[in-house]
């Protein structure tokens, strides 16, 4: 068994005010934004409660990394993990995820599920990395406003 590389230092914190435009720009820049998904009405959302929170993790000063973490109780899910292109495959995703893992753990969750378009090979052999499986269910969604479906 070979001992894991050492995690990057990461400074994570919750998103402010400050971070909102920038968060927008690296999501856009990870291609995780969608049209019919407004990804501002997304931070807000997550910020207005205390089951969900947008976490950003900065080298230095830069933004560079995020994940969009929440629960209903029992499941904790994720959602724009995202990592500068520029520096992917150099840990920082896994030192998010291990954040968003953790502040799953201190809400007494216990488990984590997540989505992954299934055109996003990279994204899954990513969470597969993780120790994360495919799960056999099968997601069923509606459009509360009455939209046509998107996917």
């Amino acid at each position: 068994m070979t001992a894991a590389a050492p995690s990057p230092a990461l400074s994570i914190a919750l998103i402010t005010d400050h971070d909102v435009a920038d968060v927008v720009a690296l999501w856009q820049e990870c291609g995780l934004t969608r049209p019919w998904n407004d990804p501002t009405t997304d931070i807000a959302l997550a910020r207005r409660g205390p089951n969900s929170a947008v976490l950003v993790g900065r080298d230095g000063g830069a933004l560079v990394a995020t994940a969009m973490v929440g629960h209903d109780g029992h499941r904790g899910w994720v959602y724009y993990v995202a990592v500068d292109p520029g520096r992917q495959g150099k840990g920082l995703g896994r030192t998010i995820m291990m954040a968003a893992e953790d502040w799953l753990r201190e809400a007494g969750v216990p488990k984590l599920q997540l989505l992954v378009r299934r055109e996003n090979a990279k994204a899954g052999a990513f969470y597969q990395s993780l120790g994360f499986e495919e799960s056999t269910s099968v997601m069923f969604a509606k459009w509360l406003d009455g939209r046509e479906a998107t996917w």
